[in-house]
């Protein structure tokens, strides 16, 4: 009878430690997947800000020369923009120094 009611403890422990260690691993993954959306959704919300930065410092170049600026390196040199582009793809395109620029920005 000790024999038997030791067999079925283990037994119980052992099913615990398994449920445990499942969890376990699924709190792990499950956090692991949370924190690569929350990344993203920062990258993102990052291009945005840069779009609306140059943006803003092409209304500025407009209102100071009259003129939107013909590339984003006019920007960076003459109003002291700062565009990381080791983690953003910038594109800037002018169709007309009337219109305004058109601006994307994607993360890499």
């Amino acid at each position: 009878m000790y024999h038997e009611r030791s067999t079925e403890q283990r037994k119980r422990r052992h099913g615990t430690k398994l449920v445990v260690l499942v969890l376990a691993i699924a709190l792990v993954v499950g956090g692991w997947f949370a924190a690569g959306a929350v990344n993203q959704n920062l990258r993102e919300q990052g291009a945005v800000s840069v779009r609306n930065a140059i943006l803003d410092s092409a209304k500025q170049c407009c209102a100071i020369e009259g003129s939107y600026p013909s590339s984003l390196e006019h920007l960076e040199n003459e109003y002291g923009l700062r565009v990381n582009r080791s983690d953003y793809v910038i594109t800037y395109e002018v169709f007309a120094e009337n219109i305004m620029p058109s601006v994307v920005v994607v993360p890499r």
